[in-house]
């Protein structure tokens, strides 16, 4: 039995040297783990950060070393069921902290579900990993700081990145534009919103969070932000979903406004890029080296 396992083995290793040969350029941090460092281990951090009165909850996974390292903010979509953890640990392995987070009235933190709300969120995230104490603790660099968002998620880096302008970089992940849904009758809105599932919310309904979106349909509208994003590091990923075509009127305006920062992919996957996770950890691993090589 040994020797036929032996030449087994043999007879696979040519079409295991092809499929290397043609597979994509996959780097090492997909794949590999990073040396331990005894005195500074790579670790998960139960976080509660204060915004709008309460404290939502949120993980850090920081990095392996002394740092400090620059740090991506992630932020899920609606309601938030692919979180994209598999994504945060390859981020983490290639150097980088991430911060994960669950908006107001999202998955067990206090406080109602808004749109707006999750704007206001994002942007008490990214005041928790400015603050001293936090980025000491927490091995932070505050000066290189990435948000990359996921559907809805990608609709809140938008428009994060069109006002805060000491991001290193940010980048959208087959989003939704949730100022073009005031364009819809608003019982198509409310009856697309509730196919979400949106049991992990409280405090809101589809209704409720269509008439957020039609009351405030130009602030919500992310291809408005355009002349705002025009000098972001700003990477727009799409997939076979539905919604390209709005992140590519995004990426249409920012063009039209001059930008040259902007970079777009699109990938033949789904919403959740279910079968494409090594292509997106890979392209987003890519990208944040580009922005901020190890130091």
């Amino acid at each position: 039995m040994r020797h036929l396992l032996a030449a087994a083995a043999l007879a696979a290793l040519p079409f295991a040297a092809q499929a290397q040969a043609q597979a994509p350029d996959i780097p090492a941090a997909i794949y590999t783990d990073p040396a331990r460092d005894k005195n500074h281990p790579a670790a998960m951090e139960v976080v509660h950060i204060p915004t709008g009165g309460v404290e939502i909850n949120g993980v850090v996974y920081v990095a392996a070393g002394a740092g400090p390292h620059p740090t991506v903010i992630l932020c899920h979509g609606l309601p938030g069921l692919e979180k994209n953890l598999d994504l945060a640990q390859a981020i983490r392995r290639a150097g980088w902290t991430v911060i994960t987070f669950n908006y107001r009235g999202s998955w067990g933190s206090p406080g109602d579900y808004r749109l707006a709300g999750n704007l206001d969120d994002t942007d008490a995230v990214l005041a928790f990993a400015r603050d001293p104490a936090n980025a000491a603790k927490l091995r932070i660099d505050p000066a290189r700081l990435v948000v990359i968002g996921h559907s809805m998620g990608g609709w809140v880096t938008a428009l994060t990145a069109a006002h805060d302008k000491a991001l290193l970089g940010a980048a959208m992940i087959s989003s939704g534009n949730m100022g073009a849904l005031a364009g819809v009758p608003r019982a198509s809105a409310a009856a697309l919103l509730r196919a979400n599932g949106l049991e992990a919310l409280a405090g809101t309904s589809p209704d409720i969070m269509a008439d957020e979106i039609i009351a405030n349909k130009d602030r919500f509208d992310f291809v408005k932000a355009a002349p705002q994003l025009r000098d972001t590091h700003l990477f727009v990923l799409t997939s076979d979903d539905g919604f390209a075509a709005m992140s590519d009127a995004l990426s249409d305006a920012i063009k039209a406004e001059g930008g040259t920062k902007l970079k777009t992919l699109h990938v033949a996957t789904d919403h959740s890029w279910s079968d494409a996770r090594i292509r997106l950890e890979s392209e987003i691993v890519r990208w944040l080296a580009g922005l901020s090589p190890q130091r």
